[in-house]
């Protein structure tokens, strides 16, 4: 039984069926077999790779057989984000998926909208015999959010189209045509811990950022955003000011490219000092909600007693650990001095965490310029090497360059037009796209990205305009029409 009904029908039919399946970064063998099955029953040429990317080919409509193809682009993967008060197991099951009003959103998770409406939009042109349109190249790639390796290992050899129409967008009406570059960093540091005797004028106190919006670290890292990692940074650097403490486990976050909304630490003080403590942290809430304003509305610090931890850092491991929360660069760095209001250079703290032997950050670092992309993965590795850490960069992948001699992007103007009657917005994106990976690959890249309206991606808030899609739809169409 169907439960979106919404139009475009099979665009919408599409969206939910990816929906059951399970596809985080890193689990997209079943999506990827379900494309290539589609491609099968479709009788259409299709090619799936080891790391389980997916191109499917269509001729071009009668006649037009022989022009230009055009390559549709898009990822399989989505972030898996959830509340803590949802069970939902991202490796085993679909998304649950809701409506309410103009949008479409999951059960307290992510939606997926980024890049699910990519794969929709692409199976639905592959399907359709009476859209008009030049041979299609349909790419869908896999793990783009945690590195873009599957845009990376591609064998673009075996297209023959030039331009490339990415469908990874979250604003209707803009055209996207130039992005950052970026690099993974984790920055590991080891710790040591003591054993804590029973004694009971000892007690233990469960810290929780709760309430924050967080967001994409690309796309709202410039909105001002509280990172919840770096707050709670500088609550454990406050209290140590105010009385004596051990740290016994410090969590938050869950995905690099993810601003972090919660953060979670537990601790062992003195039992005498536990009130005062409340009363410092309620202060300390308090002050901060002062300061972000309307910026953070919701947040807000959840405090109780728990069970006294058995083992707390060593007084040096924590000493290194609250001055590495403090001191590690994050946000925006550097705005562009040639676009306004563009994002020029910026890093999130989107994973903290301890484990048994080491406490561990990761950060998304982005660019336009290589070297302060390097420049910033530099100061990360000193602070680290100073604490007795280290560092280790991973996944860097290249940005995407304005093209000014765009054939291309003057069709997708065009075809704007004519839809919607206006100009659109020509604009270049902080965020990482696959664009800039691909341009390396494919001679004579011309390419744009655009995409349906999509709210707080990589939150358990994303929801997707409905009306957008529709829309959207119908510009994807004019394009093809053009192009």
């Amino acid at each position: 039984m169907r439960v979106l009904t919404m139009q475009p029908q099979r665009v919408f039919y599409y969206f939910e069926e990816i929906s059951k399946i399970p596809r985080g970064s890193g689990n997209t063998k079943a999506v990827s077999d379900f494309c290539v099955r589609f491609a099968e029953e479709k009788n259409l040429r299709c090619i799936q790779d080891e790391k389980n990317n997916v191109i499917i080919f269509k001729d071009g409509t009668a006649g037009r057989e022989k022009e230009e193809p055009v390559i549709i682009q898009g990822h399989l993967d989505m972030v898996c984000e959830k509340n803590l008060d949802c069970d939902h197991d991202f490796e085993k099951e679909g998304l649950t998926l809701l409506t309410g009003g103009d949008f479409i959103y999951a059960d307290r998770t992510t939606l997926g909208g980024d890049d699910g409406i990519a794969v929709a939009y692409g199976l639905a042109l592959l399907e359709s015999t009476e859209i008009s349109h030049p041979p299609l190249e349909v790419v869908f790639t896999v793990d783009e959010e945690t590195g873009m390796f599957g845009a990376k290992a591609l064998d673009a050899s075996v297209l023959k189209g030039k331009r490339l129409l990415n469908i990874d967008s979250e604003e209707e009406g803009t055209l996207l045509t130039s992005c950052a570059g970026g690099i993974k960093c984790q920055c590991v540091l080891p710790v040591v811990y003591t054993k804590e005797e029973p004694d009971e004028n000892l007690c233990g106190m469960k810290i929780m950022i709760k309430g924050l919006l967080g967001g994409h670290s690309g796309t709202e890292i410039d909105k001002g955003r509280c990172n919840a990692n770096k707050l709670m940074g500088r609550l454990l650097f406050m209290l140590g000011k105010e009385t004596p403490f051990g740290i016994s486990q410090l969590s938050g976050g869950l995905q690099d490219n993810a601003i972090p909304r919660e953060a979670c630490a537990v601790l062992t003080l003195p039992e005498e000092k536990k009130e005062f403590t409340k009363e410092k942290i309620k202060e300390f809430e308090l002050a901060v909600k002062g300061e972000l304003g309307g910026k953070e509305p919701g947040v807000f610090i959840d405090v109780m007693c728990c069970e006294t931890p058995k083992v707390k850092l060593s007084p040096s491991s924590a000493e290194h650990v609250i001055f590495l929360l403090l001191q590690v660069p994050n946000g925006v760095q550097e705005m562009s001095g040639e676009i306004e209001g563009l994002v020029e250079t910026s890093l999130n703290l989107g994973i903290m965490g301890l484990d048994e032997e080491c406490f561990v950050m990761d950060f998304a670092i982005r660019s336009a310029v290589r070297t302060a992309k390097e420049a910033l993965r530099d100061r990360l590795d000193n602070l680290l090497l100073f604490a007795g850490g280290h560092c280790t960069a991973t996944g860097d992948y290249p940005a995407w360059e304005y093209n000014r001699n765009s054939s291309f992007r003057p069709v997708c103007t065009e075809a704007y037009r004519q839809v919607y009657g206006k100009e659109p917005q020509v604009m270049a994106l902080h965020a990482g796209l696959e664009c800039g990976i691909l341009a390396d690959k494919i001679e004579g890249f011309d390419a744009v990205s655009m995409g349906p309206d999509i709210f707080d991606i990589h939150t358990p808030k994303e929801r997707m305009s409905i009306s957008s899609v529709a829309r959207t739809w119908e510009y994807l169409i004019n394009i093809l029409k053009l192009a």
